[in-house]
C-alpha cells in the first residue's frame, strides 16, 4: 500500500504529545511511535506539568543562574523520572543553562536530548495527564501535535481497577474516563485536523498498519513497517519497575478489548453504561443494554463527577493567577525545538 498522498512535508519542529485516559493503551502507541526511524518518545517523565504547574519558584529565566536552578531540579531529582531517561544528567543541565530563557525551551531541550541520543529529529512525550493540560502544553509548546488514544471506557475502568498504583475506587475511575473524553472533544473541535489526531485502541491491535499510516500522515512522516512490531522496543524503552505494561513486551494481542465484561461485576456494567453510554455509542461502542443502576450508586458517581469538575476549574483558575505574575514568556524558543539530522 502507497503511503497517503495527504502526507505533508515533514515537520521537525512540531513535538509529538501522545494522551489519554489512564490505561487506554498510551504506553502500547509511545513503543509504536518510537519504533520510526525518525522519531523518539521517551519512558513516561514528570517533569513537565509540575515544572509549569511550580514555574514561578524557578525565578526570571534570563538569568543563567536560575536557568542552571531549573536543570538542577529536572536533571537530579528522583521524581521527575530523568534518570530513566538514560541521558548524561550533567550535560543535559548544562544545555539547560546556557539555552533560551523560557521554561518550555528547557524541557523541550531534555526531552529533545532523548531524541539525538537516539539519533532521532523529531521528539515529544507520553503521559496520559495531558488529556486534561493540553493549554498548558500549547502554552510551552504552541507547534506541539497532539494523539489522542481513545479504548472503551469499561475496558479502562476494568484495567484500573486491577492497577497497583489506583487508590481512587471504582466511581472515580468511570469519572475519570467520562471527563478525558469530554475534555478532548472539545480540544478536538478547537485545534482542527493539523494539531489534533484521534484513534481507537481497539483498532490499533486489530489492523495496526493502516491507523499507523494514517498517524505517520497527520505527523508529515513516512510510514515505517517496524512501527508494528513495538515489542522489540519495550525491554529498553519501558521501564522493568512497570510490571503492569508486561504485554507490551509481547506480539500484538486484541484479546484484552472487551474483556470488561468479565472482569467488571454486572452492576459495575451498569452504571459504567449508564453514565457513559452516550460517550461510548459516539466512539463507536457497542452497549450491552444492562438495565439502570441502584440510584444510590449514581449519587455516589455524581458527587464525584463534582469533586472532579470543582478541583478541574480551581486548577484553570490558579493556572490563569499565576499567569499574571510571569516574569516572562513561557513558551519555547523555534530553534531549540529542531534536532539535526545526525542527532549530534
Amino acid at each position: 500500500m502507497a503511503t497517503s498522498a495527504l502526507t505533508p512535508a515533514p515537520a521537525p519542529d512540531r513535538p509529538v504529545f501522545v494522551l489519554g485516559c489512564p490505561r487506554s493503551g498510551t504506553t502500547l502507541l509511545q513503543l509504536m511511535l518510537h519504533a520510526h526511524p525518525r522519531i523518539a518518545l521517551p519512558p513516561e517523565t514528570r517533569f513537565v506539568l509540575p515544572a509549569y504547574e511550580d514555574r514561578l519558584r524557578f525565578g526570571d529565566l534570563r538569568d543563567k543562574g536560575n536557568r542552571a536552578g531549573l536543570a538542577a531540579w529536572i536533571t537530579g531529582r528522583k521524581e521527575t523520572r530523568f534518570h530513566e531517561l538514560g541521558l548524561d544528567a550533567g550535560r543535559v543541565a548544562e544545555r539547560i543553562a546556557d539555552g533560551p530563557p523560557t521554561l518550555g525551551s528547557a524541557l523541550g531541550i531534555a526531552l529533545r536530548s532523548y531524541a539525538e541520543s537516539h539519533g532521532k529529529v523529531r521528539w515529544g512525550d507520553k503521559r496520559p495527564a495531558y488529556a486534561l493540560h493540553v493549554e498548558e502544553i500549547l502554552r510551552l509548546f504552541p507547534t506541539a501535535q497532539f494523539v489522542h488514544l481513545v479504548r472503551d471506557g469499561r475496558d479502562c475502568v476494568a484495567s484500573l481497577l486491577g492497577m497497583p498504583w489506583w487508590h481512587r475506587g471504582f466511581h472515580e475511575a468511570v469519572a475519570t474516563w467520562a471527563q478525558v473524553m469530554d475534555v478532548t472533544r472539545r480540544y478536538a473541535r478547537t485545534l482542527g485536523p493539523d494539531t489534533w489526531h484521534e484513534l481507537r485502541y481497539e483498532d490499533l491491535l486489530t489492523d495496526p498498519e493502516p491507523q499507523l499510516r494514517a498517524l505517520c500522515a497527520y505527523l508529515g512522516e513516512e510510514y515505517a513497517p517496524g512501527m508494528t512490531e513495538p515489542h522489540r522496543l519495550a525491554r529498553t524503552a519501558v521501564p522493568a519497575r512497570k510490571t503492569w505494561h508486561r504485554r507490551t513486551h509481547g506480539t500484538l494481542d486484541a484479546s484484552r478489548a472487551g474483556s470488561w465484561a468479565r472482569r467488571l461485576t454486572p452492576d459495575q456494567i451498569r452504571l459504567c453504561e449508564a453514565v457513559l453510554g452516550d460517550r461510548l455509542v459516539r466512539n463507536g461502542y457497542e452497549l450491552s443494554g444492562a438495565v439502570r443502576p441502584d440510584p444510590a450508586e449514581l449519587l455516589r458517581y455524581r458527587r464525584v463527577v463534582t469533586l472532579r469538575r470543582a478541583a478541574h476549574a480551581k486548577r484553570r483558575m490558579l493556572d490563569h493567577v499565576t499567569r499574571l505574575r510571569e516574569p516572562g514568556p513561557v513558551a519555547a524558543r523555534p530553534h531549540t525545538l529542531t534536532t539535526s539530522e545526525s542527532g549530534a
